[in-house]
């Protein structure tokens, strides 16, 4: 197919496609999909090789958000019945990091629901920086704590964090249908106080919202712009209690089409597959290794993942493995740039899953914040009916899988071993 040697050879010179490109990435159809997956996979191993990084979330602060954001849990008003608990303390949130070390995970996300720090939940936040790097020097710690106010990621610099999570979750045109209690604008702000900060930028998105394929590309164009070190991928999750409850319209397919789009767009930068992975990939997780470099490990912040032995046992059998606590997850000149990150000194690249601070569910994840899974997003090719403006609208294509979706009763804010 032309148009994915054109994308190959674009990834491979770090050149970015065109939108009609990129739309044509997510038309494409089933029958294509393999060919789509091994075209994007030449592009993420010429970049990364055949290494996948492992993060572990921790949530610092669970539920009671004051904000709006439709996708998540910890939302103000949400009806989930998810585990609420203020501040973890340091020594805490060093314990529970320590099992997702011990289970080979080398970025700790560091994620708090809310608006945004106090400068009295900054120091809090160095302070368990400050525990976890004690344990463990090597460490990568990303910090996720919404909209961040002037001289904050400084002080979250010296405190010894490495990178900063804030997604830009969905496209700027639609950003106002999600969220209400703060701007598209706020959240690009925040991202550029990271940089400016010299924090390694993690920054992402939530499909499955019902955003359109413009939408798609939109929000992958513009953090193409903003250049984060990582980007990660959420699948609205769709939790009983919030407005999205009901939107479970993506499909496997669906979900790795929207990866190849990401890894081609941004074909250097470290992709991660953060929160709904195992609600709507299910059974192809390998495939998607292919397109994403990067995953959580265990759970994310309200909800519960795969086992951690499974997700190993996957990587393994699919090819791959894991990355070590030495090696560089960026290429060189990107990580030059960044001045190491990715690497083992402490660089910034996030997180992103989406369950807890307007990011979304790993760190970066938006449960308390936001995280997606399962959305009607819109196709807009072969297999997709047209919606009263004739925009393209995918059609629901599978039932609820509510099975899927187990709210987290272990781990950090409970009495029970973490799943690492």
């Amino acid at each position: 197919m032309d148009l994915l040697n054109t994308l190959v050879d674009k990834g491979l010179r770090r050149e970015l496609p065109t939108r009609e490109q990129a739309l044509a990435v997510l038309a494409t159809s089933d029958d294509d999909l393999l060919d789509v997956v091994a075209a994007a996979g030449k592009v993420r191993r010429h970049w990364f090789g055949r290494r996948v990084k492992l993060n572990y979330l921790v949530n610092l602060k669970s539920g009671l958000c004051p904000e709006d954001c439709s996708y998540c849990s910890q939302r103000l008003g949400s009806k989930a019945d998810i585990l609420k608990y203020t501040w973890l303390k340091p020594d805490e949130a060093s314990e529970a990091a320590a099992a997702g070390l011990a289970g080979g995970a080398k970025r700790v996300c560091l994620v708090a629901s809310g608006r945004g720090p106090t400068d009295r939940d900054v120091d809090r936040v160095s302070e368990t920086i400050k525990a976890i790097k004690e344990q463990n020097e090597q460490v990568e710690v990303c910090a996720c704590l919404g909209l961040l106010s002037d001289g904050q990621a400084e002080r979250l610099r010296e405190a010894g964090a490495d990178a900063y999570n804030h997604n830009l979750n969905t496209s700027e045109s639609t950003y106002g249908d999600i969220t209400t209690t703060h701007t598209y604008a706020d959240r690009v702000d925040t991202v550029n106080k990271a940089h400016a900060a010299g924090l390694s930028a993690c920054s992402g998105l939530i499909a499955g919202m019902g955003e359109s394929d413009e939408d798609l590309v939109d929000v992958v164009f513009s953090l193409r712009e903003l250049d984060p070190d990582s980007v990660p991928v959420n699948f609205l999750i769709p939790f009983e209690g919030t407005p999205l409850a009901k939107e479970w319209n993506l499909t496997p397919q669906r979900c790795l089409r929207i990866l190849a789009m990401v890894r081609f767009v941004c074909p250097d930068v470290e992709v991660r597959i953060a929160g709904g992975r195992e609600v709507h990939l299910r059974s192809m997780q390998p495939l998607a290794l292919h397109l994403a470099n990067s995953v959580f490990l265990g759970d994310y912040l309200t909800s519960e993942g795969q086992a951690g032995k499974a997700d190993l046992e996957m990587i393994a059998d699919a090819g791959f493995e894991v990355e070590g606590a030495g090696e560089v997850t960026l290429p060189e000149h990107r990580a030059a740039a960044s001045g190491g990150c990715g690497s083992v000194c402490g660089s910034h690249e996030g997180c992103g899953s989406h369950e807890g601070c307007g990011s979304h569910e790993g760190c970066g994840s938006h449960e308390g914040g936001g995280s997606h899974e399962g959305g009607g997003s819109h196709e807009g090719a072969c297999g997709t009916t047209a919606d009263a403006c004739g925009t393209a609208v995918a059609p629901s294509t599978q039932e609820p899988r509510t099975d899927l979706v187990a709210v987290r009763r272990r781990g950090a804010g409970t009495d029970l071993a973490p799943n690492a």
